[in-house]
């Protein structure tokens, strides 16, 4: 199974970079973990409604056909690591691979929210773009640990 982290946006500080890089680095080869980011529309004078297809277009156009899609929404399902860890264990047993999809500076157009498999959330709090990344990568690796009974989680 694949993880493919779809981030709209560039460029991050180097601490995020390797930060991802070194969570990435520990999956399994039966896990394999991607990021794939996509570019940020050019706000400019441009309306939202623009700026939310151009980038709908371009994260469509990274993800895979056949790739279950969860987008990370400040209005998604909150779970507790523990519950990440089971919905990992449901998408391993599904089969498909799972693109994670982050959301650019005005997040994700709603059409493309609500088209999603599953919404979820990784705070209360509005994150930074790079730390939402890092948190994510993260906590996929907790969760991971979690079902390999690895000792990188304890309760």
């Amino acid at each position: 199974m694949k993880l493919l982290i779809v981030a709209v946006g560039q460029r991050v500080p180097d601490w995020a970079q390797t930060a991802w890089d070194d969570y990435a680095k520990r999956f399994p080869p039966e896990l394999k973990v991607e990021l794939k980011a996509v570019k940020t529309e050019p706000r400019g004078s441009k309306t939202l409604a623009t700026l939310y297809a151009a980038e709908r277009q371009r994260i469509e156009a990274a993800i895979p056909r056949g790739t279950r899609i969860v987008v990370l929404d400040e209005r998604g399902t909150n779970l507790t690591t523990q519950a990440l860890a089971a919905r990992l264990t449901s998408w391993q047993l599904g089969g498909d691979d799972v693109a994670l999809v982050i959301g650019g500076p005005d997040g994700l157009e709603p059409e493309f929210r609500q088209a999603a498999h599953e919404r979820i959330r990784l705070s209360d709090m509005t994150l930074p773009h790079a730390m939402a990344r890092v948190l994510l990568i993260e906590q996929l690796y907790r969760a991971w640990s979690i079902n390999a009974n690895h000792p990188y989680h304890r309760e």
